[in-house]
């Protein structure tokens, strides 16, 4: 005898057609004088087109109920399937995971390609939506019976080629519980690199500008390449870190990003390589919880061309990371952690998920995954937060939906 969570018989109805109001209450009125179960129900709008799918344990009387359905679809002006089959649908908990599809624009054969390397893994694709179209289209898949780590390692060779973002992410609710975001500064929640600012004003830009790229790239030592670069802008006036601060953009995204996370309840906080005279600031007027950066050593109003103080370098960062959970009562499954450059490595691989945003190849290879489209609130879309609950939110204290530069200083 068939259990109650595996039914015999099961009928699946699948109407298409215009979407309207009434469609969904209109079927299931249809369906109530019968003796059936619903099991499942999916239902999408594409364009205002219609896909209902209803899945319900068979009655006894199966042609009564088929003629019901059939006469519903006739007055609505769709089209109707009816499929008898045995059972419920095939369990999905064997290496369930999202991936989530990131393209400015996506291409069919971008989707194609993915949707290949996933079934090449095993993997079968339960679900498919929409999570955002702007500033970039954001799809997400529910794909069960694949490895996730071979999953992710197939998938970030494809999207390398086919020029997207994907992330693979084991499902369950630890995607949502995530409650601590840590950002780099330099070049992820700001545009451009402050050092590199301050060294315009000292003359030796394109000095620093080499050494920043060489341990951006994990050639340098942080700490070392930190100090070299330091040394050079001895005896700058103080008052230039003023100038750099209002010249300094945020990165565009930034502001939808910090705002929304602050309205889910997460905490936030910024670990830089950079310094405290020019972060602090930035992080006071934005609400970022916590802070963690180098100190420039000033004496008679200008730079002694020292830091002042432990360095934040590659360990600093993974450290700062810990202590901002531990402050807030987070454990570091629940972090994430977001950075470019080298520096950032040991950070990203002590969180829960480690993402490199238009970072450098070393950075990408080694981050759970990677996001390449200048939006940081695209890092919303990895946590299962749609673009419509992004906006809905900000509709509602009439805010608005996406940042632009505001030219008024810290725009983005």
């Amino acid at each position: 005898m068939p259990s109650a969570l595996q039914p015999d018989r099961t009928l699946l109805l699948t109407l298409t057609g215009h979407d309207r109001p009434g469609v969904t209450s209109a079927v299931f009125h249809a369906l109530s004088p019968f003796s059936v179960e619903v099991l499942d129900v999916e239902q999408v709008v594409l364009r205002g087109r219609l896909v209902l799918g209803v899945l319900v344990t068979t009655p006894r009387d199966d042609a009564r109920l088929r003629k019901a359905i059939e006469d519903v679809a006739r007055d609505l002006s769709m089209d109707v399937e009816v499929q008898s089959g045995a059972g419920d649908n095939l369990p999905r908990a064997h290496g369930r995971s999202h991936v989530t599809v990131l393209g400015h624009p996506l291409d069919p054969g971008a989707v194609a390609a993915i949707a290949g390397r996933i079934a090449d893994t095993g993997g079968n694709i339960d679900r498919i939506i929409r999570i955002a179209r702007y500033p970039v289209i954001a799809i997400e898949l529910d794909v069960s019976g694949a490895d996730p780590l071979q999953l992710r390692s197939a998938l970030a060779i494809e999207a390398a080629a086919q020029q997207v973002d994907v992330a693979v992410q084991p499902a369950g609710l630890y995607r949502r519980a995530k409650r601590l975001v840590v950002l780099d500064v330099d070049s992820t929640l700001i545009q451009g690199e402050v050092i590199e600012m301050l060294a315009s004003r000292a003359g030796c830009l394109d000095e620093v500008t080499r050494v920043t790229a060489a341990a951006m790239r994990g050639e340098l030592d942080f700490a070392e390449s930190l100090r070299q670069r330091v040394a050079l802008l001895a005896g700058v006036d103080a008052r230039a870190m003023d100038e750099v601060r209002q010249e300094i953009r945020l990165t565009p995204g930034a502001r939808t990003l910090l705002r929304t996370l602050h309205r889910l309840g997460y905490q936030v906080g910024v670990v830089s390589g950079g310094f405290a005279q020019i972060v602090e600031p930035i992080a006071a007027e934005l609400g970022i919880d916590f802070v963690a950066a180098n100190l420039l050593e000033v004496a008679d109003g200008v730079l002694t061309g020292r830091v002042v103080g432990p360095i934040v370098d590659r360990p600093g960062k993974a450290e700062a990371l810990h202590g901002f959970a531990e402050q807030a009562g987070v454990p570091l499954s629940q972090t994430v952690a977001i950075g470019d450059g080298a520096n950032d490595l040991d950070m990203l691989a002590v969180a829960g998920l480690g993402v490199a945003f238009n970072a450098k190849p070393v950075v990408r290879q080694a981050a759970d995954t990677a996001v390449s489209v200048p939006y940081l609130d695209a890092i919303l879309y990895l946590l299962g937060i749609t673009r419509e609950e992004i906006d809905a939110a900000d509709g509602e204290l009439g805010e608005p939906g996406h940042d632009t530069l505001d030219g008024s200083g810290y725009g983005g």
